[in-house]
């Protein structure tokens, strides 16, 4: 008998059709990620279109997992940082020198979808241009600190 309180696990395909209207590997796929993720009508929003392989590998070894031990927006802010962790150690490898970019600017986005969610952003209303320069302007705006931070640390 199985247990009614468990969520039913999302296969990494579903999710991809799910997010993106079509299949994985799918003619089109990236066209619907880069529409639906920057018309996203949120900063939350825009994170659940983008890059959706990558957002179900997070989602499910990090993000849930973090949820279990914190508060959930301090899992998702985590989720974040480890996100750019793994993004600046990709970059680390491939440059064969040091680089810390993408964890200050991924902190600064996961803050960026809390404080949308604290002031109830809803763009829904507003014509996809709109939506689309806002949440432009949102990840430019967050590497923007990002690299502020970083000439002050650095």
């Amino acid at each position: 008998m199985s247990n009614p309180n468990r969520k039913r696990e999302i296969t990494l395909s579903a999710y991809v059709r799910q997010r993106n209207g079509v299949a994985l590997g799918a003619p089109g796929s990236l066209r619907n990620m880069l529409h639906r993720s920057l018309g996203a009508g949120s900063f939350g929003g825009f994170w659940r279109y983008w890059n959706p392989i990558w957002g179900y590998g997070l989602g499910k070894y990090v993000f849930a997992p973090l949820k279990t031990a914190l508060p959930p927006a301090l899992a998702l802010v985590a989720t974040f940082v480890v996100s750019g962790a793994l993004h600046d150690l990709a970059t680390m490898l491939v440059s064969r020198s040091a680089a810390f970019l993408f964890t200050p600017w991924f902190f600064f986005a996961g803050l960026g979808v809390l404080l949308g969610r604290a002031v109830r952003m809803d763009l829904s209303r507003n014509a996809w241009p709109v939506r689309a320069a806002v949440n432009l302007v949102y990840l430019t705006a967050s590497l923007a600190i990002a690299l502020l931070v970083k000439s002050y640390l650095l």
